[in-house]
């Protein structure tokens, strides 16, 4: 039976009605839904994150340890505050992600669950030798140990004083780290400084070969004659005269006297004052680093030479301490270092100072400091040679003088180099630098060529390459010139530091190095003016 419709409606009409209310309600259902499955999505992230948040709080503690070897599949040997175990690994966990030297997580269960980080930190020890996948290391403390190499570190890489970070517990060395302060003040490298470099000072550099050379060219005629090389040689005088570059010369020439099998010789370049400290023995443990250091190195079979600058900042004459007797401590540490049981084969000690009057006597006594040279200051004649490792004929050069000297570029070069040492060394009265007064009331005037080093003739060569290049850049025709080089030579004589420091009779007695009567009074002269009136009489 049929729905009865309503009164006074037709069956179509009604049909339509009924298909808007169906829809209507379809619409509202819908919405409705889509707010159910809304809610429902923010119900289910919400008790996803306090599932996490659960778990985050009942999580069970894991312990970190560090991993010291994988004996076998499902295996590892782990060290846990100094206790070695050996644990399995989590089935989840990839063994072949593991290295030794990594920190691995364990659970409460003991199981190798994750794998962090190589650690980067530990105690600093330091490197003595390498044993394939083991090195022998000396700790802090003084003591030997024999410890594993992680993984990652790769043993060719490692020399003997690097500096290496160690979990002495799990005894394995983590990482290698930078370097030390004492290795700061080392630079274990053959220099690239040969005799050649150096001018002027030829009887100097043959008396230091004949020294130091024949040891180790002739090692044989040594031994016949039961005579073995100097331990020491000190270099003194006044500054900026090549004692340094000498010191290079010295590594360099005893690396070309060892062959070619060797790796070259190690220079270790020590800063006195950088080397003292304010800590009661530390200044004294750095020495002992230091040659320890040049005794591994040795023991390669390469020659070191070990350079002390400003040596009288270091070992000056015990007892002259102004606040402390530092040097007391420090004396006695250095000479039990060269004339202690531990021989020092292969390890040339090289002093330099100018003021080798406060070096304590017992350092320079022979057996110890055998060679003592002085590297005075250059004459005519070693100015010239200086002079000529600086100015080079292959340098730019001015055209006037090119066409001067028809163009023979060498020639031209040593016309300029002429000029410059006439202007150096001309005793005239523009180039007095100083008026000194004896003890016996004798004077004397001291000219530029008196205080001339070989510093100040690089710098003069300089200056006057600075000059030659501002003029290129603005349009001249540039190039190296005697006006040039004579103009660098009255600049730098007015602006040298070290007629300008010339103060006292002290300073006037050292730095001029006058080895004759003392000298009482100095008056300081204007240099390369001579209209300028003297300065007043210092005592």
């Amino acid at each position: 039976m049929s729905e009865p419709q309503p009164l006074g409606m037709p069956a179509r009409d009604f049909t339509s009605h009924q298909l808007r209310e169906a829809r209507a309600e379809a619409i509202s259902l819908s919405a409705k839904n889509e707010r159910l499955v809304t809610a429902l999505n923010a119900a289910r992230e919400r008790i996803a994150e306090l599932g996490t948040q659960l778990d985050a709080v009942t999580r069970p503690p894991v312990t970190l340890g560090l991993l010291t070897g994988l004996p076998g599949p499902g295996e590892a040997d782990v060290s846990l505050g100094g206790r070695h175990l050996r644990l399995g690994l989590h089935p989840e966990l990839d063994a072949a992600a593991l290295a030794v030297g990594q920190r691995v997580a364990v659970n409460d269960q003991m199981l190798v669950v994750d794998a962090l980080p190589v650690p980067d930190t530990g105690e600093a020890v330091t490197l003595d030798e390498v044993l394939d996948d083991r090195a022998l290391v000396t700790t802090g403390g003084g003591a030997t140990r024999v410890v594993r190499l992680a993984d990652h570190l790769d043993p060719d890489s490692l020399r003997p004083g690097d500096a290496l970070a160690a979990d002495l517990r799990a005894d394995v060395v983590t990482a290698r780290i930078q370097r030390t302060s004492i290795q700061q003040l080392v630079v274990a490298e053959t220099p690239d400084v040969s005799w050649a470099d150096i001018g002027g000072l030829g009887p100097q550099i043959q008396q230091i070969r004949d020294a130091l050379e024949l040891p180790f060219t002739h090692p044989e005629l040594y031994r016949a004659y039961g005579l073995s090389a100097p331990k020491g040689m000190l270099l003194y005088g006044p500054p900026g005269c090549g004692k340094t570059l000498i010191a290079k010369a010295v590594a360099t020439s005893l690396a070309d006297s060892a062959g070619a099998g060797t790796r070259g010789a190690a220079f270790l370049n020590i800063k006195g004052p950088e080397l003292l400290s304010k800590f009661v023995g530390e200044t004294e443990r750095q020495i002992r680093a230091i040659f320890d250091q040049a005794r591994k190195v040795a023991a390669e079979d390469r020659p070191v030479v070990i350079f002390f600058d400003e040596m009288e900042a270091l070992l000056r004459t015990r007892g002259t301490g102004v606040s402390s007797d530092v040097e007391n401590m420090i004396v006695p540490q250095v000479l039990s270092e060269i004339d202690g049981v531990e021989s020092l084969h292969n390890v040339v000690v090289i002093g330099a100072s100018n003021r080798e009057d406060m070096i304590d006597p017992a350092i320079l006594r022979p057996g110890r400091f055998d060679l003592k040279i002085r590297i005075d200051r250059p004459d005519a004649a070693g100015a010239a040679e200086i002079l000529a490792k600086h100015l080079r004929a292959d340098l730019p050069l001015d055209p006037e003088e090119l066409a001067a000297a028809g163009g023979d570029r060498e020639a031209a070069a040593e016309a300029m180099r002429r000029a410059a040492v006439a202007a150096l060394y001309a005793r005239t009265p523009d180039h007095a630098v100083l008026e000194v007064t004896y003890a016996s009331g004798e004077r004397e005037t001291l000219y530029l060529c008196d205080v001339v080093s070989g510093a100040m003739l690089a710098a003069i060569v300089s200056r006057a390459k600075t000059t030659a290049i501002k003029d290129e850049l603005a349009g001249g025709r540039g190039g190296l010139s005697t006006r040039r080089l004579c103009d660098a030579v009255a600049v730098e004589s007015r602006q040298n530091e070290e007629i300008t420091s010339l103060t006292g009779p002290e300073a006037a007695s050292r730095i001029v190095g006058h080895r004759g009567e003392p000298i009482s009074f100095v008056r300081r002269l204007t240099t390369a003016a001579p209209t300028a009136s003297p300065q007043q009489e210092t005592p």
